[in-house]
């Protein structure tokens, strides 16, 4: 009886231990084993490297040398050793998915297009081909498809050869493809010590989820981008860097650009917030892959973690904001609209005294409006949010004023944002004025605002990525309009006294209706 029992237990155990195989193989997103995977992928990264050189060689020996379309394919080359590159790594890291692989095919697909259209010596078409059937065997490993030759679905309003215009859409996000976020916090914090880890870890995971729905329109270097987490926001991409200023005061430098089909996105200066993005079109512009970047407080490295979204429209629907997210400190009593439209100037003049000495952060204060005589009478609502007595930034004393919204004669209120164009007391002082986001330069002894738009704090919010994550993101309701609050400032003196009926001119930046 007892050889039977421990039989049995034979049995079960084995049976158990096979079950446990089956689940951990079920877990990973490739057929093959572990080492076949790394095998193939090194094989397509040889590959690769023979057909680089073989194309360098014929491109030198052809038509093509010196001309756009040299450039455009090595463009493609070094984008798909990008993307190969990212796969390896996360392949290392255990995090591989069948949209890194998607990601490899939809590069590779450019080439072959190239390849196809310009018949170079027969070393090189011999070096895609096998290269080529490399790429086949990894997409069969990863159970997707390799759609070899040019893509049907490729918009025609492209400009420069495969510059196809593939981001502007409204996207919905596919978690079945995107790397869980609580799995990325608990593994970015699981070196802290205990009794910093559960704080960390759950800041973390507020700035890595995803929003549930993205759209974007891009038309040349400008870009347009709003999520279900925050509302439109519209900047440049032209790769030059700004200078913007956080919430708390810090200085903050951010850069936008487009790099073939990629638009990135990129802050810096304050850990606790820094993030890059790139978002990408996929499988010719069916899929769209945003992945993030994102530096915390405590951790050595960033984190990183990619989402991917399924195209629902070809066009960027705006709605999809719908305004669950932060747009103002009065989310009930100034739910409607932006009644004031974006570019209005208006002058008003201050209610309250405000001053460094005695002001705090997060104090009331309201203004009246004097002009246009369309909103006489009106009044601005606000808070302060942040004050800095002389001597604790460069000598400045200095307050930033928040607009939160603006109630009309007839007592109906509605959010309303603003940048302040310019202060005067009552003395007739003219006190001097910088803007959330902006960055001012010398010219001619005059300074000019280049750039109005916080694009690091308005992307962040867009995409979670600011501390504190989407929904309790102190950005404010002008974040939806590109603009920011003003911050006044005057040098060489101990305090800033705006005392009552010290005039503000102020430009009205609701966000555009579409």
């Amino acid at each position: 009886m007892n050889k039977v029992k421990s039989a049995l237990l034979i049995v079960l155990a084995l049976a158990f231990a096979g079950t446990g195989k089956l689940t951990s193989a079920q877990r990973r997103p490739y057929r093959l084993s572990d080492s076949q995977v790394e095998q193939l992928i090194r094989r397509v990264e040889r590959s690769a490297d023979r057909f680089r050189s073989s194309l360098d060689r014929a491109l030198d020996q052809s038509r093509l040398d010196g001309t756009r379309r040299e450039d455009d394919i090595n463009q493609f080359v070094r984008d798909f050793e990008e993307a190969t590159n990212e796969l390896h790594d996360r392949f290392n890291d255990r995090r591989s998915v069948a949209a890194d692989v998607e990601t490899v095919l939809d590069k590779a697909a450019r080439i072959d297009d190239f390849m196809r259209r310009h018949r170079l010596d027969a070393e090189v078409q011999r070096d895609w081909s096998t290269l080529r059937g490399d790429l086949t065997e990894l997409a069969r490993a990863y159970d997707v498809t390799a759609r070899w030759g040019r893509p049907s679905d490729m918009p025609l309003d492209q400009g420069a050869y495969g510059e196809a215009k593939r981001l502007t859409g409204t996207y919905r996000l596919d978690t079945s493809r995107s790397d869980d976020p609580q799995e990325a916090a608990d593994r970015a914090t699981r070196d802290l010590p205990y009794r910093d880890r559960q704080r960390v870890r759950d800041r973390l995971l507020a700035r890595l989820e995803a929003p549930d729905s993205i759209a974007i329109e891009q038309r040349g270097r400008t870009v347009s981008v709003a999520s279900s987490r925050a509302p439109q926001v519209s900047f440049e991409a032209d790769g030059r860097e700004r200078v913007e200023q956080a919430a708390d005061g810090r200085t903050v430098r951010v850069r936008a650009s487009i790099n073939g089909e990629q638009l990135i996105i990129s802050t810096a200066g304050d850990r606790d917030s820094d993030f890059t993005v790139i978002f990408e079109p996929m499988e010719g512009g069916r899929r769209l892959r945003v992945t993030r970047r994102i530096s915390a407080d405590r951790l050595s490295q960033p984190v990183t973690v990619q989402s991917v979204y399924d195209r629902t429209s070809d066009i960027a629907q705006w709605s999809v904001y719908n305004g669950s997210g932060p747009t103002t400190a009065y989310p009930d009593s100034a739910g409607g609209p932006f009644v004031v439209p974006d570019g209005t100037q208006l002058v008003a003049v201050l209610d309250d005294r405000l001053s460094t000495r005695d002001a705090r952060d997060g104090d009331r204060f309201t203004l009246t409006v004097r002009e246009p005589s369309q909103y006489a009478g009106a009044i601005i609502e606000g808070h302060v949010s942040r004050v800095n007595p002389a001597g604790r930034i460069s000598g400045r004393s200095e307050m930033t004023l928040n607009f939160d919204r603006i109630q009309m004669r007839d007592g109906r209120a509605y959010r309303f944002a603003g940048l302040i164009d310019s202060v005067r007391t009552p003395d007739n002082e003219n006190v001097r004025v910088s803007n959330e986001g902006s960055v001012q330069e010398s010219d001619s002894q005059t300074e000019r605002t280049i750039q109005r738009t916080a694009i690091g704090t308005a992307v962040g919010a867009i995409i979670g990525a600011i501390a504190g994550g989407g929904k309790g993101a102190a950005i404010g309701a002008a974040i939806g309009a590109g603009a920011g609050a003003g911050s006044v400032y005057v040098q060489g003196r101990d305090h800033l006294d705006l005392d009552r009926g010290t005039q503000l001119t102020i430009r009205a930046s609701a966000p555009r209706s579409r």
